[in-house]
């Protein structure tokens, strides 16, 4: 299970996003400090913390005790995006970079405590602002994913005010809740 929630923190960074994570200039220290603040500190000092190259190759930096997974801030996309993703979360990623089913009934959750880089909200696999991809801006924020029956309650607009708890792409199997902790 560790090196499928690993192989797909690497294909998200290197493949998906279209970003080169190049980590060769930062020391272990940076990279474990860039990763940790993507968390709660009581999560991020647990936490297993990978180092993604450009490539798609993963080095694990730390082994974690509690579940989660962390990776730095990609200093080639345009805003910070550190992340930890508990084990449900990975596997989340996995299904929707390989344009699959998510897992039925695995709901997990995600930190984005710095921000994240800024997305279409309506295209999952959107990688720059267009006329009719609704691009949003994100501030510090968690997600949970995987739990698409209970999010019936929450905006769906294309167009979403952040500031409040809002459906990010609606319609698609890989909607999720993205909440703002600002």
């Amino acid at each position: 299970m560790r090196a499928r929630c690993l192989w797909t923190v690497a294909i998200l960074v290197a493949g998906a996003v279209g970003a080169q994570h190049e980590m060769a200039d930062r020391t272990d220290e940076e990279i474990v400090a860039s990763a940790e603040a993507a968390a709660p500190a009581a999560v991020g000092a647990d936490a297993t913390v990978i180092d993604v190259a450009g490539d798609g190759s993963i080095r694990v930096v730390r082994e974690g005790t509690n579940g989660f997974t962390c990776m730095a801030d990609n200093p080639a996309t345009p805003g910070p995006d550190p992340m930890c993703a508990d084990a449900n979360a990975m596997e989340w990623i996995g299904a929707w970079i390989a344009h699959q089913t998510p897992p039925p009934g695995k709901i997990g959750f995600m930190y984005m405590l710095v921000g994240g880089t800024d997305a279409s909200n309506t295209d999952p696999w959107a990688t720059a602002p267009s006329g009719d991809n609704h691009w949003i801006q994100t501030g510090p924020h968690v997600m949970i994913v995987g739990a698409a029956e209970a999010l019936a309650a929450y905006p769906r607009d294309a167009d979403p005010d952040t500031s409040v708890p809002y459906v990010m792409w609606p319609g698609t199997p890989y909607e999720h809740l993205m909440v703002p902790v600002q």
